[in-house]
Order: structure tokens, then C-alpha cells, then sequence
């Protein structure tokens, strides 16, 4: 089974890029987001308890999270591949990935794609999609910056223990959503050979 992280700060087209990559290679996309919704949803002990952190407005905690992770990869051990939208988000985040993936498949992260795109055009694109997402968080720019500039803080470390085992690609995320699939797709090929 393949492996794939994807980073991205917010606006970078992390989540749209995930999904196609997961309807062109036929893999899974395990988004933070969509777990969240669907265990809160289904009001499973783990959406509960996230649910209570998150009507305080406070932000669920990693156990919790990877807890989520664990039953999402345990339920997908005939995937072909493992696209991770949105975790790891912390040092601690991935290394509890790393050993969610050893205990579990006995297998690693095979590769970690980072979008790469000018703070500016991030603000720019959010703005933009607060015309029609709905969410308050994406009209405010100044919630807007610090969203990217908390990304960037966190995002760092993870950046080095990935950087570290050679497994780090950046990817520029400007241009066509094609163009940008398709510069990811390259990455996999020639990280992968033929897929």
C-alpha cells in the first residue's frame, strides 16, 4: 500500500488536490475534516467527545484525533493507497502516524507533497471562496493570516522529521488545477515508477 502525505496551508487547494488524486489513482483520501463530520455525525464515542472540545471552542486534542486516524486506517487495509489530508499537523501528530502505520500494516509515509503558494494568493483564494463556502473564518482577514501563519509555525517541525528520512517534495501549487495534479502526479511517478 502506498503511503502519500499532503501538506498545504489553508487555500493552497490541499483538500480539492487530495480528491483527485484519490478519483485518478483510486485511492483513499483520509481528511481530518471528513472523519470529524462523519464520527460526529454518527455520534461515535470519539465524535462525542471531539464534539464537547470543539462547542467550547477549543481545539481537539491529538489523542483524540489520531484515535479517529487508527479506526479510518484499520478500516482501509485493501486500500491501494492512503492519500492524508490534514494530519500530521504536529511533530507529535506524525510521529503517532508513523506508528499507526508500523503497528497496523507494518509499513511507513512513503512520501509528504507540499503545496507551496505566495501568502498573498492564499489570502486572495480564501477571500474568494468565503463567497461561497459560508464560513465566516474565511471573510476576515485577519483570522485568515493567522490560520497561515499558525501552519507555517507548526508545519515546520513536521517539515524536518519528514525532510529527515528524504521523504519532503515541494510542489509548486500556482497554476491550473490541472497543472498542479498533473505536477503531483509527476512527483508520485517518479517517486513510485508507474502507477
Amino acid at each position: 500500500m502506498k503511503h502519500i502525505v499532503l501538506f498545504g496551508p489553508p487555500g493552497s487547494g490541499k483538500g480539492t488536490q487530495a480528491k483527485r488524486l484519490e478519483e485518478r489513482h483510486n485511492w483513499i483520501q483520509l481528511s481530518t475534516g471528513d472523519m470529524f463530520r462523519k464520527n460526529i455525525q454518527e455520534k461515535t464515542t470519539l465524535g462525542e467527545l471531539a464534539k464537547s472540545y470543539m462547542d467550547q471552542g477549543k481545539l481537539v486534542p491529538d489523542e483524540v484525533t489520531t484515535q479517529m486516524l487508527r479506526e479510518a486506517v484499520e478500516s482501509h487495509k485493501d486500500a491501494e493507497g492512503i492519500i492524508y489530508d490534514g494530519y500530521p499537523r504536529t511533530t507529535f501528530q506524525a510521529q503517532a502516524l508513523d506508528q499507526i502505520l508500523e503497528e497496523v500494516l507494518g509499513e511507513k509515509v512513503d512520501i509528504c507533497l507540499s503545496l507551496v503558494v505566495e501568502d498573498e494568493l492564499l489570502v486572495e483564494r480564501i477571500l474568494k471562496r468565503a463567497e461561497t463556502s459560508g464560513r465566516t473564518d474565511d471573510a476576515n482577514e485577519e483570522i485568515i493570516r493567522n490560520r497561515i501563519k499558525e501552519y507555517y509555525s507548526k508545519t515546520a517541525e513536521v517539515s524536518e522529521h519528514y525532510r529527515d528520512s528524504g521523504t519532503w517534495i515541494e510542489i509548486d501549487g500556482v497554476g491550473e488545477l490541472d497543472d498542479i495534479t498533473d505536477r503531483l502526479s509527476s512527483a508520485l511517478h517518479s517517486h513510485y515508477g508507474e502507477l
